[in-house]
């Protein structure tokens, strides 16, 4: 490309438009910058170009386009190098253990776990490249598997078609925490200019220190879930028939090899979504967490099949949501708190079935604390230990991994956004090993029983007590109208005062606890336990009523989530009346806290 003339009026803008422009080599995100610079949106070079992605929650994720806000051949090769500089600093033997790195089918992953080998390569540090698309659940096995000092997934898992992100594990298999997220952040400011062969993926491809690990990752694997049935002779006669969706994503050869490898007769694939599509054509969200709107195909090819059981998988596969078809004729979608609850009791059913000699008091269950509390119920009666971490599985995975150090056995942990890990071989949420566990319980109980999933969900919530969810979400793209809504929170009588009840005075707030000052009025000295993130939005408030609602904002999409539940004792039986006090002290919130309406919130689809 020819010299390009840069007068934004902005000196700032002008040296990082130059800078980019002497770096990167891919002309398509070349033209992309010229092409706002020929038209003068002065504004949005400034915000892609003065904003550079930050390495947030366990790596980066934004939408693919030029400039340093966002997904590119050169983000990609700063980050990369700015992960291989930090590696070799914190990690002496970082060269020798390598890095694993995985990629799904978005447009432009392939080419961005390439361009990160290169910069590793570069860094004299080895690599593990799958050999084609993988299960997000891949990398972190195989870091473990392979003793490597960290992994990378090239994935934007469930978000719109026009996003990818760089997902990074450490040698523990666990996405990253702080220190190491700050520490590899300042290490990618400080390596932003491209090495030299920075670009040069043919070379990274034919250098010795690079090699496939996936044949044999695979074949472990899959030989682990295998051997971790508990009646893996009876799977061949479950009388149901499973209807499967990759939702255009990674899972479904890897799912026909679990469902072989488990003793499963063959699944029943939705085709329309077989295919790996980096488009994602059928599908508005490619989320199956959004419910019925994701799943209309699968109850399609359900219905055709005369199957039963739906299991969908997310694009990058570490996510499951499942419907059932109950007896009515209605199709039931599992919320990820319902699916929790089933997969926590098989969970701790199993344990007692494979080892029962493993005493309750040395067994760990998880879950975030934003999801329901059903797996401390059933713990408080069977015995077993139940921790509560912050939102997502890098909390999940690094407290597991700290309770297998002190030979603690880990059974399973949960979010409520269909994430799910079953024993400790992955520790990240895995929507395989998710799958096979949901269809060896529901073969247990159509087969032992002559039980559905919803129908042993009743009967878990008769013995360990009725836990009711209402959980949604609002978007918002604005951060000031974000920080204003939770800064009202905070000063709502008056400078650092909370609301001290919704409704009225119907519902009173007996405490609260705010993990972005750190604020808790349950604590002695007022201090919440829970790690703290000034970076982002997250308020707990605990009514009289015995509800839990929080309200936080994702970090990885432009939503502000609320999440709420309330628990009736085994001996309390109007849940309908349960359902409805709920569902009225959450709108009381919703109106009275978030102001939709005032704050312009676009609902939840």
């Amino acid at each position: 490309m020819a010299e390009v003339k840069v007068d934004t009026g902005n000196p700032e803008l002008n040296q990082k438009v130059k800078e980019w422009f002497a770096w990167n080599k891919n002309e398509k995100n070349q033209e992309e910058i010229k092409s706002l610079l020929d038209r003068r949106e002065h504004g949005t070079l400034e915000k892609i170009m003065l904003n550079r992605l930050l390495f947030g929650t366990a790596g980066l994720r934004g939408c693919m386009g030029a400039g340093y806000g966002r997904m590119n051949d050169l983000v990609i090769i700063q980050t990369s190098q700015g992960l291989g500089k930090y590696l070799n600093d914190v990690n002496p033997d970082a060269k020798a253990k390598g890095v694993v790195i995985g990629y799904d089918s978005r447009h432009n992953s392939h080419r961005f776990a390439r361009l990160a080998a290169a910069a590793f390569l570069n860094a004299g540090i080895r690599v593990y490249l799958m050999g084609k698309i993988v299960p997000t659940p891949f990398v972190p096995f195989s870091v473990v598997q392979l003793g490597a000092a960290a992994g990378v997934m090239v994935t934007a898992s469930h978000n719109p078609k026009e996003d990818n992100g760089y997902k990074v594990y450490w040698e523990n298999g666990a996405q990253i925490i702080p220190p190491h997220d700050r520490g590899i952040q300042t290490s990618i400011e400080e390596n932003v200019e491209p090495w030299e062969n920075a670009w040069d993926i043919e070379k990274a491809l034919a250098d010795s220190h690079i090699s496939d690990p996936l044949p044999e990752m695979s074949e472990k694997y899959f030989s682990k879930l295998s051997d971790s049935m508990l009646q893996k002779e009876k799977n061949k006669d479950s009388p149901l028939k499973f209807t499967v969706t990759a939702m255009h994503g990674v899972s479904h050869n890897y799912m026909v090899q679990a469902f072989e490898a488990c003793n499963f007769k063959p699944l029943i694939p939705v085709k329309e979504q077989m295919v790996p599509d980096p488009e994602f054509p059928t599908v508005r969200f490619p989320n199956p967490e959004e419910g019925k709107s994701a799943l209309d195909l699968s109850f399609k090819t359900a219905d055709e099949n005369n199957s039963t059981v739906i299991l969908a998988n997310d694009p990058d596969a570490d996510r499951l949501a499942v419907a059932e078809k109950l007896k009515s004729g209605q199709w039931k979608v599992f919320t990820g708190n319902e699916e929790g609850a089933l997969l926590g009791w098989w969970a701790w059913f199993r344990s007692r079935q494979l080892t029962p000699d493993i005493p309750p008091s040395d067994c760990y269950m998880l879950a975030s604390t934003v999801s329901s509390k059903i797996l401390s119920a059933i713990g408080k009666k069977e015995g077993f230990n139940f921790v509560e971490t912050l939102t997502g599985f890098k909390w999940m995975g690094n407290s597991a991994h700290d309770l297998l150090n002190k030979e603690k056995t880990v059974l399973f942990a949960f979010e409520e956004a269909i994430g799910f890990m079953n024993g400790s071989e992955v520790l990240d949420k895995d929507g395989v090993s998710a799958a096979m566990r949901l269809a060896e319980m529901s073969t247990y109980l159509a087969l032992e029983h002559n039980m559905t999933l919803y129908d042993k969900l009743q009967d878990i919530y008769k013995i360990y007590g009725y836990h009711v969810s209402n959980n949604s979400y609002y978007i918002c793209h604005d951060q000031n109208i974000i920080s204003k809504m939770f800064d009202r929170m905070r000063n709502f009588k008056g400078p650092n005062t909370y609301p001290e009840s919704v409704g009225g005075s119907k519902f009173i707030i007996k405490d609260i606890r705010d993990l972005t000052t750190g604020y808790d009025s349950s604590q002695p000295d007022k201090k919440a336990v829970l790690p703290v993130s000034a970076s982002s939005q997250m308020i707990t408030f605990s009514f009289e009523n015995g509800c839990v609602l929080t309200l936080r904002t994702s970090g990885t999409e432009p939503k502000i989530k609320y999440y709420s539940e309330m628990c009736a004792s085994p001996e309390q039986h109007d849940w309908a009346a349960l359902e409805a006090e709920l569902a009225e002290l959450v709108e009381a919130v919703v109106q009275e806290l978030m102001q939709p309406k005032e704050n312009n919130l676009i609902p939840s689809s």
